[in-house]
């Protein structure tokens, strides 16, 4: 019980601590960070991929095509958003 109490406040934490990073970005910033985001979260597909593939249980199974599910959204979401704000600084023709 000790473990999952303290696991569970450092996820607590962690998502304080994004958020008020996050929220410090201006906005001159966002497309070079979602850049990278979206590299991150390509390394989490990765390891989605592996997690939903060992099959140890089938909640392994289940939480690791969830993680795939989620995290592919996110890099096609990011990737739009990025394109977006893109096309928002080129010439008009």
């Amino acid at each position: 019980m000790e473990i999952f109490v303290t696991g569970f406040t450092i996820f607590v934490l962690a998502i304080f601590v994004g958020f008020e990073v996050i929220t410090k970005v201006p906005p001159t910033l966002h497309t070079p960070l979602m850049s990278g985001s979206n590299a991150i979260s390509g390394i989490t597909i990765i390891g989605a991929m592996i997690s939903a593939g060992s099959q140890h249980t089938m909640l392994t199974t289940i939480l690791g095509f969830t993680a795939v599910v989620f995290a592919t959204i996110n890099v096609v979401g990011g990737f739009m958003v990025t394109n977006r704000m893109l096309q928002m600084f080129r010439r008009k023709r």
